[in-house]
């Protein structure tokens, strides 16, 4: 038999004080002075109660990068900064284009117990933008999947973008575009500026990302599809999907913590710990795709966390591998940005980073409000700590976040998936009971 929890003193989505209570991986009760014989009591007092955190866009590396990630690892990390689903990229090896591959990583997902990871498969074979994956096959599968993504690298082909955008309309799919154009980006290492120019690193022009982006819209509109723009970063990015979304055509789209942060003067170091997919960009470009996230323009915040081992950011920047973790730090990270700004409420957290991006993904039991019959996946955070994060809070394989040694806000004290603690007072657990 399950344990019944009784949550005391909430902030649901930051607002007045409500009681939950949780029995059998649904909340089935809510609201003020609440009792339950023989539920065990947990004090939560003040502490914001956000449905668990969904991100849209991580990588969790297996098969065939286990030295970087497991399943279980990111999936114990995903738990330690609030996360009770995850989709996973399918850049892997073998690629997940396959039935096959896409239920495997479904299956470690279920065996590891502390998210629900839900597979994203590759829009072509290979990931080498040739010719359509199994993307019917896939969908049809125990994994449903319904995000399909080559992220890493850009569905360049117009045609085939167009034939993957009209063949998921099948089956209520969507596209998730890396929108970077590999003949403007050719040996690029960082957002292409003033810094690059200082520092003679190869630029990543701004008009890469945001001319596929202009040509995916279109062809969005043409047919009529469902298109998603990953870790969108600059300034003009945000005006065409703006203006995309004033036509009506169906596209959303999402940025990630450390663009919503870091600009590319973190990069004079030629600290690789700073080199990502797309850059760093300029303050700008900060403030825009902040404004963006707060006016809906940008729909989501999506990590990217890429785990890397040591030796691929320990050597220098040209040699490194683009990439940061993220799950850990993306929530203290967005209330720096987002929340202590004053440009999100804690219910807006909750929209961009669980409600829109389940609905996005089209998981069903995920970003569920926090009311009487609903899906007990919740997260608790304590908005008010402030302490440098270290390799501490890192909890999965590898190491590489920008933010070691950074003063960051908050705290995840409480995170439950499907009514099961996966951190209790702020402390991962690690018992045969999570895992079940």
């Amino acid at each position: 038999m399950s344990e019944v929890f009784l949550f005391r003193g909430a902030r649901p989505e930051g607002g007045e004080s409500a009681d939950l209570i949780v029995d059998g991986g649904t909340i089935v009760e809510a609201g003020a002075g609440l009792s339950r014989s023989g539920a065990t009591v947990i004090d939560v007092d003040g502490l914001v109660a956000l449905p668990g955190l969904v991100d849209l866009h991580t990588h969790l590396r297996e098969p065939g990068f286990e030295a970087s990630e497991t399943v279980l690892t990111g999936s114990r990390a995903a738990a330690a900064g609030g996360y009770t689903a995850v989709f996973a990229m399918p850049n892997t090896s073998p690629v997940a284009d396959t039935a096959g591959v896409v239920e495997q990583e479904l299956a470690l997902g279920e065996a590891a117990g502390y998210v629900t990871v839900q597979p994203i498969g590759a829009v072509t074979v290979g990931q080498k933008g040739e010719r359509l994956a199994e993307l019917g096959a896939m969908a049809d599968s125990r994994a449903r999947v319904r995000v399909f993504s080559d992220d890493g690298f850009c569905v360049w082909d117009p045609l085939i973008m167009r034939r993957a955008l009209e063949y998921v309309k099948a089956f209520d799919g969507v596209i998730a575009q890396h929108a970077q154009d590999p003949r403007l980006t050719e040996g690029a290492q960082l957002n292409e500026g003033a810094i690059s120019a200082e520092l003679g690193l190869a630029g990543w022009p701004a008009v890469a990302e945001e001319s596929i982006i202009a040509r995916d819209v279109l062809l969005a509109e043409h047919v009529g599809s469902r298109l998603h723009v990953c870790h969108l970063s600059t300034a003009g990015s945000v005006e065409i999907i703006r203006w995309a979304k004033e036509r009506g055509v169906n596209v959303t789209a999402e940025v990630t913590p450390h663009h919503l942060l870091l600009t590319d003067e973190l990069a004079r170091g030629y600290d690789a710990r700073f080199k990502v997919n797309p850059p760093l960009r300029r303050e700008e470009d900060v403030m825009a795709v902040r404004e963006g996230l707060a006016d809906g323009t940008i729909d989501i915040v999506a990590t990217d966390h890429a785990p890397h081992p040591a030796e691929a950011k320990a050597c220098e920047w040209q040699a490194a591998a683009n990439g940061m973790v993220g799950l850990e730090s993306a929530l203290r990270v967005v209330q720096v940005a987002m929340v202590d700004t004053g440009m999100l409420s804690w219910s807006d957290v909750a929209r961009v980073m669980s409600r829109e991006p389940a609905r996005i993904g089209r998981l069903s039991g995920h970003g569920t409000p926090l009311v009487a019959g609903q899906p007990a996946s919740l997260t608790f955070y304590d908005p008010e700590p402030i302490r440098p994060f270290g390799v501490v809070d890192l909890k999965g394989r590898s190491h590489n976040s920008p933010y070691l040694g950074r003063e960051l806000p908050g705290e995840v004290r409480w995170t439950l998936h499907r009514g099961v603690p996966t951190v209790v007072n702020g402390a991962l657990l690690d018992t045969p009971g999570v895992r079940s």
